[in-house]
Parts: structure tokens; sequence; C-alpha cells
């Protein structure tokens, strides 16, 4: 792939899910100077991998909502952006500078707004046995379901909450994959707790489309509810699943085990920008504080999509059309006129978010698959333990940033992605603190890995050169 062709743009959108697809189409057709940059080989993201390359062509195994992406990356093709794929974003300034990794060089490239659409990460689930060969995240299994038509042909158990849970099932037995059991491991009391926001949910579009999916897998596949406790065992490898669900014990044999308890946002490239975070209670993850438009703590740099809170594919289309018409009123307002009145663009917003209370609370994840105790490693890239954590902290480590120092948690390949909710909520359960007191991983550039030659071949000011010798 070739290196932006300009050094400006008016806008840059970072991630080519809903909301950058979104947002990238209604602002260059509204005659912006627009980039759009995005890691994957092609656009839609991870809710829309694959839409333009995958082999599964029979629109029933992924269902209609995944396709619905093929034309919003369509107007996002046709609009007259430059799009480049298999770009790294890794850097990202107040002063609106991006860092840009392409074809094994850098560039930096400067914009007069940005849009951050990097969407989310599934949520750390640290049982014991989770980094044993044989154990994927739901996610990484969609991924190679939509990319590939890859599916288990094994001994194959799923564990965990949430819609992609149930929607990853259907989509593996749809292609004629092997699941040996769903382990359920929502809480029976959040049941009670989301039921004052049923009615919303009821009424959403996810409602039939959820019931559906759910009596699906269950006509095919044994569930088990109320799991309480699960661990992964294997010599090298996984050889077998282990679960209570009230008093009932049982490990079964096992090739591969699929965990999920829902996404959360990605924040590492807004937080290293210096944007504002606050943490969620009901999502229980770190979100950005934004105003109505998007706009966030930083002058020019707005968040759309899941990054900017968990809504789901249609709230991050309308999330990316609001952030790119706030883009547009600042830079052509004169455009405006060519777009949907922004009361049309909130009506649609809050209709696909109608029933996301009921949702955040019923599959909000229990504190035992949140929060890990003893030899159950916590930061995978280091293998620091939970009991490591709370040792430090027993000899004065007092959040996160300060165990750096202690445990290098949070310092390898994966820059606190798999471990910085878990270590939060471990060193504020410890500490008897708020997460919020606790705080997060300080975030710099580089944001994601690059290589020393990218850098060293970058220019050089006078003014960087001098700060760097000795004199």
């Amino acid at each position: 792939m070739s290196a932006p062709k300009r050094e400006q743009y008016d806008l840059v959108v970072i991630g080519a899910g809903p909301a950058g697809l979104a947002a990238t189409a209604s602002a260059a057709g509204a005659g912006l100077s627009t980039l759009l940059l995005d890691e994957n080989a092609g656009p839609g993201g991870q809710v829309w991998r694959a839409i333009s390359s995958t082999p599964v062509t029979r629109e029933a195994v992924l269902g209609a909502d995944y396709w619905s992406g093929a034309e919003l990356a369509k107007a996002a093709r046709d609009s007259g952006a430059e799009i480049i794929h298999r770009a790294t974003v890794w850097s990202l300034d107040r002063n609106l500078e991006l860092g840009v990794s392409v074809g094994g060089g850098s560039a930096f490239i400067k914009a007069k707004r940005v849009i951050i659409a990097t969407g989310a990460l599934e949520r750390p689930f640290p049982i014991t046995g989770w980094t044993l060969p044989g154990v994927m995240t739901a996610g990484a299994a969609q991924t190679m379901l939509k990319s590939s038509g890859l599916v288990p042909d094994g001994r194959t158990i799923i564990a965990g909450q949430g819609p992609l849970l149930w929607l990853l099932a259907a989509q593996i037995l749809r292609l004629g994959g092997c699941i040996d059991r769903v382990l359920d491991t929502t809480p029976r009391a959040n049941y009670m707790a989301a039921l004052p926001h049923a009615f919303a949910f009821m009424t959403s579009p996810y409602f039939m489309t959820g019931l559906a999916m759910m009596r699906e897998v269950r006509a095919k596949v044994p569930v088990v509810k109320g799991v309480t406790e699960l661990a992964a065992a294997g010599d090298g490898k996984l050889a077998s699943v282990s679960y209570v669900a009230g008093s009932k014990r049982e490990t079964l044999p096992a090739d591969l085990l699929l965990l999920h308890q829902g996404v959360v946002p990605n924040v590492n490239l807004a937080m290293a920008a210096g944007v504002e975070h606050r943490w969620n209670e009901l999502q229980l993850c770190w979100t950005p504080v934004l105003d109505a438009d998007g706009n966030s703590s930083v002058q020019g740099i707005a968040i759309a999509g899941d990054g900017a809170g968990i809504g789901g594919a249609q709230a991050a289309v309308w999330r990316g059309r609001i952030a790119a018409r706030a883009a547009i009123a600042a830079l052509a307002p004169t455009a405006l006129a060519k777009l949907d009145p922004i009361a049309a663009l909130r009506t649609g917003l809050v209709r696909a978010e109608r029933g996301r209370a009921f949702l955040d609370t019923l599959f909000q994840p229990p504190k035992q698959f949140r929060i890990p105790k003893g030899d159950t490693i916590v930061c995978r890239c280091e293998e620091i333990t939970a009991q490591d954590i709370l040792d430090s902290v027993a000899i004065g480590a007092t959040g996160p940033n300060q165990l750096k120092a202690y445990r290098r948690t949070g310092m390898g390949p994966c820059q606190g992605r798999l471990c910085g909710l878990t270590v939060t909520e471990l060193m504020a359960e410890a500490r008897g603190k708020s997460p919020q007191e606790i705080g997060y991983y300080r975030l710099r550039a580089p944001v994601k890995p690059i290589m020393l030659s990218e850098l060293a071949a970058l220019p050089k000011s006078d003014e960087a050169t001098k700060a760097v010798v000795r004199g």
C-alpha cells in the first residue's frame, strides 16, 4: 500500500468499521479532503470484517446485519475519500499530527479534524489456563470464520456471555462446525436487575433477532446456565474444561475453548492523545468524555462508534455521521445543506440505542471472571499473576503506572490491551478504592509496535536533533 498522498487533510478518520465508514462517506461527500486509515486488509472493522472479501457467501450464515455493511463500505469507497488499508496509526497528539506506518515506512501527517473510530476490544477473561494453546476469544474465532470460512471441527466449548457469544455459536453451526457445550456465565441476579429495562429492549430491533438466535443454538447444543467457576487445563495445550454451575461440577474433554464476556472501548490511541476518560460503572470500562457531537476534551478530536461507549453497529453508524457533521460544520458550513438535519441523526441514534441498558445490565460480567485470584495470569505479555499484583500493592504500588516499576505490567507488545481493565479493578479492590481513583496506564506513542528503522528514517528537524545531542 502507498503512503498518504498529502501532508495535510481536512479530516482524518481512524478505523474503517461502521462509524469510520459512515463518517468518511459523509465528510468526503460534503467536499472535505478526507483520509481513512485502517489496519485491516479491507473495510468493515470487527463487525463487518471481510465484508468485501469473505468466502462465506450464503447470506443466512452471517446474517442480514452483517451484509448491511456492504452498502456503507461502497458509499465510503465512492465518496472520493482517500482510503489506505494495512495502515497503523501509532501516534496522535494535541496538535492533530498523526504518525502512520504503511508498508514498512512511517510518515507524519497533519489534520484539521480527527475522528477516532477504533471500535472495541473483547474484555479480558482471565481464568486459570486462559493462556493455553487451544483457548481463544470468540472474536478471534469469528475473525477466522468471516475472513476464511474456518469453523471448529474438534471438541469445542463456548463459555461466557453476551450477544456475540450467541451470534458466533449460531454462525459456527450454520457452517457445519462443532460445538459440544455452551457454558453461560450470566449471573442469575442480572436477570432481575435488567427487568426494569425489559420493555425498551422488547421494542428494540435486537429482541426478536436475539431470541431467534438463542433458540437456534439451544435446539442443537446443550447449554449450561448459571456457571460460576471456569478453568482450562492441559499439558502444553488445552485438554479439558472444568466448570461449576449450582451444585454441579463437571470436567469436559476439549480441543478448543472460546471465551467471551462482552466488549469494551479500544481507548489506547485516544488516551495517548490526552483525551479525558471516565470509569463507566454500568459497562465497567473506561469511556471518553464527549459532547453530543462526539467531540472530546482535546480540540479537534472526536470519537465515534464503540470507542465512545459500547452501543452496537447501528449506533456506531449514527455516531459516525454525527461526528462527521460536526467536522463539516466547523470546516465547510455551507455544505451542511447537503446533509440530513442533526435532529434526524440524533433520532436515529436514540432508536439504535434503544434496549442498550437492558443488554448492559443483563450481560454485566460477574466479579469472579473480572478479578482473578492466586496464580491466574493477568498480564500475558510479562506472565504476571494476580498474586504478583497483590504482593506489589502490599509493598507500595498505588496504581497501574506504579505497578510498571514493580512488575512491568502493561509494558509488553499488547501495551495493556489484554490486562489493563483487570489491573485497574484488581488494584481498586485490593486498596479499597474505586477504579476511577486507581486510574489506568499512562499511554504514550507509539501506541502500536513499529520498527525502530521506521522511526530512524523519519525526517528530523534541527530542534529535534539538538534535543538529543549531548553538548
